[in-house]
């Protein structure tokens, strides 16, 4: 099993969902790195389910790091963080060994470990392991914050209804590091937040686009072809459960645009060099620009909807039905916001030590 990322810092994420804890080891962290509890501690509360719009799953999300922290700071020493699990209900999950759920890892993860993987509440393949990647994740993006990076991310569109795009790019993300529900328009939050209670009371879900900007990243970072900036962040990204699209800047919108409305035309204050727009999203050739770094991730509506659906069963090889109960998201992108800020920490940092060597 693939679960190591990472060349010059990596990090490697252990447990399962109903397991007795999930955890997370990164390794080549600089010695005299500050660890500030209090900021892993809100970035993984901006992953905990809330109101209606989440699952009845309450974790605490209480965390221990066991290695590589003395008095405070890094000491060079693989940092390895523990986060028990407290919430479980296992007996939810046995029909599914049988009757995989659609859109779920449960087929594939049958067929590939051939029925020895821990099925309970998704195993390995849950939602519920990244909770680790945001504490190490926290740990680099405090890292970053002291070397002027910034990372926010925004819910920018949802099943039709569009947030409002970055502006001020520092005023914005310290505005959504405040916000559980991650928009820059609290119109859009409404909206947003009435879709999916509505859905919701349908047993349905839905998904969206989170849009992450970057700032701070000084140009000259990205080592082409295979680790370029888009190569590294699309690589930890399509890592985390339920993404299934990465794009930079206007990303796909360039098939629609004459190469007059893509390009980005230089210009310069007289001490620094900068683009008058951003549509490539502050990467060129693989190698960020100076400009911010748009990434933008599609999340899939949550595949555990209450609504009956085919199925098949794999003793008897034959159709069949099921419908789910237990406790399920009927959106999971608000929360996926906090995996995916760590996610992107993690490449930048990984990237940019890249650079130092």
């Amino acid at each position: 099993m693939g679960n190591i990322f990472g060349k010059n810092i990596t990090v490697s994420i252990f447990g399962e969902s109903h397991g007795n804890l999930i955890g997370a080891t990164l390794g080549g962290m600089p010695a005299g790195i500050k660890i500030d509890r209090e900021y892993i501690s809100e970035k993984l509360l901006k992953r905990r389910p809330f109101g209606k719009i989440s699952t009845a799953r309450k974790e605490s999300d209480d965390f221990k790091i066991v290695s590589g922290e003395f008095n405070g700071y890094t000491t060079g020493a693989p940092l390895t963080i523990l986060i028990e699990n407290t919430d479980t209900k296992s007996h939810d999950y046995s029909e599914f060994l049988d009757t995989p759920r659609p859109s779920h890892a449960d087929y594939t993860a049958q067929i590939k470990y051939s029925g020895y993987q821990d099925f309970r509440g998704g195993g390995h393949f849950s939602g519920r392991v990244t909770a680790a990647l945001v504490a190490v994740g926290a740990i680099i993006q405090s890292a970053l914050e002291n070397e002027g990076i910034y990372i926010g991310t925004h819910i920018s569109s949802l099943k039709g209804i569009r947030d409002r795009e970055f502006s001020n790019y520092k005023e914005d993300i310290d505005a959504l590091s405040q916000k559980q529900f991650p928009t820059l328009s609290k119109e859009c939050e409404e909206k947003m937040i009435s879709l999916i209670e509505n859905a919701a009371a349908e047993g349905d879900s839905v998904g969206g686009i989170l849009q992450s900007a970057v700032i701070g990243v000084p140009a000259g970072i990205g080592e082409p072809f295979f680790d370029s900036v888009e190569s590294v962040i699309s690589h930890i990204l399509f890592s985390i459960p339920a993404v299934k699209g990465v794009s930079f800047g206007r990303g796909f919108e360039f098939s629609e645009l004459f190469g007059s409305e893509a390009n980005d035309a230089y210009a310069t204050d007289g001490e620094s060099i900068y683009t008058k727009t951003n549509n490539n999203g502050g990467i060129l050739g693989g190698i960020s620009n100076g400009m911010p770094i748009i990434v933008n991730t599609v999340i899939k509506p949550t595949p555990s909807i209450f609504k009956e659906q085919d199925t098949v069963s794999l003793s008897k090889l034959e159709n069949t039905k099921l419908k789910i109960g237990g406790r399920h998201d009927p959106a999971i992108i608000h929360r996926a916001r906090a995996v995916v800020d760590a996610a992107i920490a993690i490449a930048v940092y990984d990237l940019i030590l890249s650079r130092r060597k």
